[in-house]
């Protein structure tokens, strides 16, 4: 998009093999990352520390839930990803 507002007129799709070779790269990594001794230590760490707790304690503001929901989403994410790279 280096034309400037023309170019906004022309649409651009990305190249779905692209994105898809992207995304598998990133699962790969995923898997190698925490799949060794220390990386499996740290994910262990994360699952405990952030998605095996309550996501909230009665009486507490809402906006606590909603940031706890969204650590748990990142370490769920690595987990998928681990899990599709083994997939692959």
């Amino acid at each position: 998009m280096a034309g400037g507002w023309e170019d906004l007129e022309e649409p651009q799709s990305p190249d779905i093999r692209e994105v898809t070779q992207q995304r598998e790269e990133l699962a790969r990594l995923c898997l190698r990352v925490f799949t060794n001794e220390d990386g499996a230590k740290l994910l262990a760490w994360l699952r405990e520390t952030y998605v095996d707790v309550p996501i909230a304690a009665p009486g507490t503001d809402s906006s606590f839930a909603y940031f706890a929901e969204g650590q748990r989403n990142v370490v769920r994410d690595l987990m998928a990803r681990i899990n599709q790279a083994r997939n692959l």
